[in-house]
């Protein structure tokens, strides 16, 4: 069974680094701000956001961009201010965060966050 990943309130004070390679048992996505959209049909498949994002959050499938880890993006916008064609849109967290609680109280399981 695969290990829960832990969220920013999990991190150690100070957000010490403990251990080498710790930062794969967080979900450091969690305090994002801004969220990527990507547009498959705009991309070139340049790689420029591959190469620039500095938390390694964009998705590769057989060597083509195929979209964003959202568990680890941080929502920096630089892979947005890189893409040469906009195939990548940051758009505010919040919009994403009250669809997801109005559709959790729809299935009657309203959920804090």
């Amino acid at each position: 069974m695969a290990e829960k990943k832990k969220g920013w309130k999990d991190l150690p004070i100070g957000g010490a680094i403990t251990e080498a390679g710790n930062s794969k048992k967080y979900n450091t996505g969690d305090w994002r701000v801004q969220r990527p959209l990507f547009d498959a049909e705009k991309c070139s498949q340049c790689m420029l956001c591959v190469i620039f994002c500095p938390d390694a959050s964009i998705d590769l499938k057989d060597g083509k961009v195929v979209g964003m880890n959202l568990e680890y993006c941080k929502g920096c916008g630089i892979c947005a201010a890189e893409c040469p064609k906009d195939a990548i849109e940051m758009k505010n967290e919040g919009e994403f965060k009250a669809k997801e609680r109005q559709e959790s109280k729809a299935r009657g399981k309203a959920k804090v966050g």
